[in-house]
């Protein structure tokens, strides 16, 4: 395995290992601590920030390329992001108006 190939390879198991820390971190919230419901909302949607940013430096390479590149594959996947969320919550406000 040559050098590059080396620290590619631990480049990822590094984004990983971040990756799993910060889905056991929210998953612990969740289960085992007495905190409000918002106060578990707002960690959560901390850690998913945290999350977001783990993949777009260690497995999207956002760091690499132009800066107008950067930028947009960023704005892409935010729209993307944002798309997936509303209309899920959509969908669910949708499902639970026809009871």
């Amino acid at each position: 395995m040559s050098e590059q190939q080396h620290a590619s390879a631990k480049h990822h198991v590094i984004g990983f290992a971040l990756s799993l820390v910060l889905t056991f971190v929210a998953l612990f919230l969740v289960i085992n601590t007495p905190l409000s419901a918002g106060l578990k909302l707002t960690a959560i949607i901390i850690l998913a920030i945290f999350q977001m940013l783990v993949q777009l430096v260690y497995f999207m390479h956002v760091t690499e390329g132009s800066k107008v590149y950067q930028i947009i594959s960023i704005s892409y996947g935010l729209f993307v992001a944002v798309c997936i969320v509303a209309g899920s919550i959509w969908l669910m406000l949708l499902n639970g108006m026809e009871g």
